[in-house]
């Protein structure tokens, strides 16, 4: 998979199925093979578009996607509910088979063991080809590594959370050190925290019309706010001053940590998948983060 992957949680929400697959072929131009999505984008949407964007290169793509996010049912971590979901998500993608299949979300009423074996028995049927799990804590990933090691199955390859140069919580709260103690790569989301680390936003203003927070409302105050936007002027100027943007920063940053497999990102445009995939050029040093650290310590 490719040190970037494109996220495809625009696709049926903010963008249509010809601009989607303008972003996919870009993507595909650009060095990218690793897309991932999930039955709840836009509907189904998201998997729709993806599947016939990559119809013709289905072997050269690595497609993930993700069951039992919210609103999928009471158990969707039991060996019916993951049937069913990856039975539907094969059809919406049209192919015959999933390189990477996870759980968007824990499932506390089902146990993990139920859902494991459910899971291997796909990987033996061949409808997947590789497990994770999504917004799991370090408890439930110690937990699942040692059910999957007590029932002699696969157990789960990576792990996907929230973790930017603006969040990190997976440091703090042992997800990172899970990681580590099981061989487990981690795939951060929300990298670029829905467009803060851009730059395109700035203190005392208001989201341009057309962005990604304009169109959330209420829901963007999770992510930008004048003491963050004022933080993320400072990276700006720390990037600058070294001949980078703050784009290049976040995306580098992540890139440098060597538990992370691949820093997935939205694009809406061509141009956006471009500048995403050129980000992570730049090679940061122990001394480099450790100024990132005192930076964003104030």
């Amino acid at each position: 998979m490719s040190v970037v992957g494109l996220g495809c949680n625009n696709f049926g929400m903010r963008i249509d199925a010809r601009a989607a697959a303008a972003v996919v072929d870009a993507a595909i131009e650009a060095g990218i093979n690793y897309f991932d999505t999930a039955e709840s984008y836009g509907g189904g949407q998201s998997e729709e578009m993806l599947g016939a964007a990559v119809a013709s290169r289905r072997d050269a793509v690595v497609i993930a996607t993700k069951w039992g996010g919210r609103g999928a049912g009471d158990h969707p971590g039991d060996a019916t509910s993951v049937r069913a979901a990856v039975e539907a998500s094969l059809e919406r993608l049209g192919t015959d088979r999933i390189d990477h299949y996870q759980l968007h979300r824990p499932d506390p009423t089902t146990p993990i063991a139920d859902t494991l074996g459910a899971l291997a028995a796909l990987r033996d049927e061949g409808k997947v080809r590789e497990i994770g799990c999504s917004n799991f804590t370090a408890d439930q990933l110690d937990e699942a590594a040692s059910v999957a090691s007590e029932l002699g199955v696969h157990p789960f390859a990576s792990v996907q959370n929230h973790y930017s140069l603006l969040t990190r919580d997976p440091e703090m709260n042992g997800v990172l050190d899970a990681c580590r103690r099981h061989g487990t790569a981690f795939v951060p989301y929300f990298p670029l925290e829905s467009g803060v680390l851009t730059g395109k936003y700035r203190p005392g203003e208001p989201p341009a019309e057309g962005t990604r927070l304009a169109a959330w409302g209420e829901r963007a105050a999770a992510f930008i706010d004048d003491a963050r936007l004022a933080v993320v002027d400072e990276l700006r100027r720390w990037a600058e001053q070294r001949g980078h943007t703050v784009l290049d920063l976040a995306m580098s940053w992540l890139v440098s940590n060597p538990l992370v497999a691949s820093v997935i990102s939205g694009a809406t445009s061509p141009a956006q998948v471009r500048t995403n995939a050129a980000a992570v050029g730049w090679t940061l040093t122990p001394d480099d983060r450790n100024e990132i650290d005192r930076l964003l310590a104030g």
